[in-house]
């Protein structure tokens, strides 16, 4: 078994969940007399965006490389078993802020969670498959997505490849396009080119 099916897999889930994103974000509002909130709504998610970017890069740190070579057991994937998918979910709920909803929000990190995790249940199959009884106990022993920092392990030194590490930073970057796209539709929408159907908090 190759994990290169999973990856395409993965691939296709994170375009449905964008293309999903773009168009809940392009008929979704804020109530007009939450304008205060849904600035400081939007500002909290562009910092979750920016957790998510730096925190895969500290990741790919790690794993960059490695995946399918060795079992990677250091550093963030010492706490948790996927950490970069929970940072994937954190910039989905920075997204999601930038509607100036915190519904949305939450409705988006609840979309990224339930579309990565039918992801990583096949990934587990592979890895299984991979390294047998070692990742067996790995698995009953990390958290899936939640970090348990009590299990905290990192080594002295890391030999780092650069190269996945400026590719994870520039995919991160899409969620940072999030940013001028919300601002736009909700120009478009305030200028009533596009209607609001639906405002949540």
């Amino acid at each position: 078994m190759r994990l290169s099916p999973v990856q395409a897999a993965r691939k296709v889930a994170l375009w449905v969940l964008v293309l999903a994103m773009v168009a809940a974000m392009g008929v979704i509002g804020t109530p007009v007399a939450g304008a205060a909130m849904h600035e400081w709504v939007e500002w909290i998610g562009r910092f979750l965006i920016a957790v998510c970017i730096v925190g895969r890069c500290w990741c790919t740190l790690y794993i960059g490389g490695r995946k399918i070579a060795e079992l990677v057991q250091i550093g963030p994937y010492s706490m948790m078993r996927n950490p970069l998918y929970t940072m994937s979910f954190i910039g989905a709920a920075g997204v999601g802020a930038q509607t100036g909803s915190l519904v949305m929000a939450a409705v988006f990190l609840a979309i990224a969670w339930i579309v990565f995790r039918v992801v990583v249940a096949r990934e587990e199959k592979f890895l299984i498959n991979r390294f047998g009884a070692p990742y067996e106990d790995y698995l009953r022993t990390v958290p899936r997505f939640l970090p348990n920092i009590r299990l905290w392990s990192s080594p002295e030194w890391l030999e780092v490849r650069p190269d996945r590490v400026v590719l994870t930073f520039i995919d991160g970057l899409w969620f940072l396009a999030a940013i001028p796209l919300a601002e736009g539709l909700e120009w478009l929408q305030t200028s009533g080119y596009v209607p609001v159907l639906l405002r949540l908090p």
